[in-house]
């Protein structure tokens, strides 16, 4: 019988790292301490420094990352936010809960990134903030982006749920906006075991204000300033996520060597592979092909026992919830990549006759 390929494989990593992972959760159940506690701080500082942010708040989820920034930094019913249209829902989502309006730019077909031309296009005099998405782990043109917002006065978020540890001109993903939004969601490459989020800032009022945010609205017990959520990232998350980032290059280092396996064994097949930025550092979230023989390569490796993910099969402006304000929108590169992209597996646990199996049926299916 063929043994599958998964896309990830979290049982896996929880086993190469389970005497760390058991001493983790074993200290935080013996302590007693739950939420807001010294696991998430210490997670929050190494993170922080990790990142080169002054300021990182743990938080719910990658959502949750997102809406909070949004909120902290005055969004409201009224606004525009412009975002890449070719991305996981969520990042519009979180526009949505904040009564603004999500405003859809094209993307770079060949890095899947928001093009800052296609940006500059859609700004708009109500525009107050550019929601920019580090997608498949690889940094978005951030330095032309980052110019434009600030010249237009605009608020800058990074979506970088897919990107921690990427890098652009030597900054790391994170680093550049006035926030860095960051999911820990089981698959990601610092992956917790559920749902986890956090936010960095280089404000100091801003990380005065999502703290309050994320707990209620509360700097003082009983004294609620605001009104707030409940979106703390408890003690659990946080000892395993200390755990598994102490190990994060080395994995992103792995990722790095598959993708380059990859390119290596694909070479001269009939599809695009992913582009590499020159002036930044991927991490491989995603292995993300191109074929206008998407559907069948799918099928051929699933035959095979080869599991493979299509990220995304729909653009954001022809999503249901949002299609019926944007039906005269047209956004090629977006639309393109929907139609024809493959992510293959890539994780730090993929060994070398995997990636062997992987691209053999890849070039026979092709053939």
């Amino acid at each position: 019988m063929t043994t599958p390929i998964p896309m990830v494989d979290p049982a896996a990593e929880y086993r190469a790292l389970k005497p760390e992972i058991d001493a983790a959760v074993g200290r935080v159940l013996a302590s007693g301490r739950y939420v807001l506690g010294p696991e998430g701080e210490a997670l929050e500082r190494e993170l922080g420094a990790y990142l080169g942010a002054p300021h990182a708040v743990g938080c719910n989820s990658g959502t949750d990352a997102l809406h909070l920034a949004l909120v902290a930094a005055g969004i409201a019913s009224g606004d525009e936010v412009v975002l890449p249209a070719f991305t996981f829902f969520a990042t519009a989502e979180a526009v949505s809960y904040t009564g603004a309006t999500p405003i859809f730019a094209d993307i770079d077909l060949r890095t899947f990134n928001l093009s800052a031309d296609a940006l500059a296009r859609r700004l708009t005099s109500k525009t107050r903030a550019v929601i920019v998405v580090h997608l498949f782990g690889q940094c978005a043109a951030m330095d032309e982006i980052a110019a434009l917002c600030k010249k237009r006065n605009l608020v800058l978020i990074e979506d970088c749920a897919q990107a921690l540890g990427a890098e652009y001109q030597g900054r790391r993903a994170g680093s550049w906006g006035d926030f860095g939004c960051f999911s820990f969601y089981p698959t990601k490459n610092l992956a917790a075991a559920g749902d986890a989020g956090l936010i960095t800032t280089r404000n100091s009022d801003y990380d005065k204000v999502l703290r309050m945010l994320r707990h209620h609205g509360s700097r003082q017990t009983y004294l609620h300033e605001r009104v707030g959520w409940n979106s703390r990232l408890d003690e659990l998350q946080a000892a395993v996520l200390r755990v598994k980032l102490a190990r994060l290059d080395q994995f992103n280092a792995v990722r790095r060597r598959i993708a380059q396996l990859y390119r290596e064994k694909l070479k001269g097949a009939k599809l695009e592979l992913p582009a590499e930025d020159s002036r930044g550092k991927h991490v491989y979230h995603q292995f993300t092909v191109r074929s206008e023989r998407r559907d069948a390569l799918r099928e051929a490796l699933a035959q095979d026992g080869i599991a493979s993910s299509i990220f995304y099969p729909m653009p954001l402006h022809r999503q249901p919830a949002y299609e019926a304000f944007h039906r005269d929108l047209a956004l090629p590169a977006s639309e393109a990549a929907a139609r024809s992209v493959l992510s293959l597996p890539i994780n730090p646990l993929l060994d070398d006759a995997s990636v062997d199996r992987i691209c053999a049926r890849i070039q026979e299916a092709l053939r």
